[in-house]
């Protein structure tokens, strides 16, 4: 009897689970990144009707709320060919790193959509339009390998831990003393709007060349305290099957702090004259509890701006969201 009531419970689990994926058949990485292909469809031809959108469906780009056929979807005429999706089943979200034409100029475009069955409830962009950056991404004809792979089941990270290993990133680099915990794989880099940023040959032997040292040097360095702020972090799309960590994040700069002491003493000369903002979508890929790789889409906007998807204290405060 015991025996037979268990199956018959299992029968019900078995049968709830498969309703709710006929239910929300976009809650799987492949339907998911389908959503991205059919949204950028509807922006390229101008046509909100397209796409299946909530009532109440949010659409910021660049930091502002707009009605959903304004901004880019005006402007939009084609996609380019660098794309890099970051799916999130378990939130119904997705992340996507790609760049565009925006009246034939080339552009980047840091994306997230939160869909509920195949209804876009959010979109949240942020729009980069830095065409040497596009055309650098487009350059390396597809994204960087670790960020496709899969990490194996056994050792894939809880999303409370990627998260956690991300935040340190932001830590870390926030008033960079070079004295933090960095967790760094030795063969970590990073790229900002396509340019890689760690590890090239130095262009500048003879003095300090924060480029041409790794991940982890440049934070043991201490060279990015001019950073004074880095506020409103919100990891928002993780995909744990990967070990990668979408977030959006503003880098403050207050203006004075003119000269940096790097830990080994020396002084480097700042240029950063006016208070001034980046705001930032960053992409981190995680394995076994330090950060492999960073891919980050920045623009340059008003200082202390807000996000949008937050209140005026969350977005001045650097707790993780």
């Amino acid at each position: 009897m015991k025996k037979t009531l268990i199956s018959f419970f299992l029968i019900i689990i078995f049968c709830i689970t498969v309703e709710a994926q006929k239910t929300h058949p976009s809650c799987t990485r492949e339907n998911l990144e389908k959503s991205v292909d059919r949204y950028l469809e509807a922006v390229i031809a101008h046509n909100p009707a397209s796409i299946a959108l909530a009532n109440n469906a949010k659409f910021t780009e660049n930091g502002q709320r707009l009605r959903i056929g304004d901004g880019l979807w005006n402007t939009a005429s084609a996609r380019g060919s660098y794309k890099l999706y970051i799916a999130d089943p378990q939130s119904g979200q997705i992340g996507f790193f790609g760049t565009i034409r925006e009246n034939n100029v080339p552009a980047i475009l840091a994306l997230r959509l939160k869909i509920k069955g195949d209804v876009i409830e959010e979109i949240e962009s942020i729009l980069a339009r830095d065409t040497a950056g596009a055309l650098r991404l487009e350059g390396l004809a597809a994204p960087h390998r670790v960020f496709l792979e899969s990490i194996p089941a056994g050792e894939r990270a809880a999303r409370e831990d990627l998260i956690k290993t991300a935040n340190m990133y932001f830590t870390g680099l926030e008033k960079n003393d070079g004295k933090g915990i960095y967790p760094f794989t030795p063969d970590c880099n990073r790229l900002e709007n396509g340019a890689q940023t760690t590890n090239n040959p130095s262009k500048t032997p003879a003095s300090f060349d924060i480029s041409a040292i790794g991940c982890k040097e440049q934070f043991e360095s201490g060279f990015f305290r001019f950073v004074t702020r880095i506020r409103d972090r919100r990891f928002v799309v993780i995909d744990e099957e990967r070990g990668l960590v979408f977030t959006f994040v503003f880098f403050d700069h207050a203006g004075n702090v003119h000269n940096v002491k790097l830990a080994n003493g020396s002084a480097v000369p700042i240029n950063v004259i006016r208070p001034w903002t980046w705001e930032i979508a960053e992409l981190f890929k995680v394995e076994k509890g330090l950060i492999r790789q960073v891919e980050a889409v920045a623009c340059e906007c008003p200082y202390g701006m807000n996000s949008g998807w937050s209140s005026w204290e969350d977005g001045l405060s650097d707790k993780m969201r």
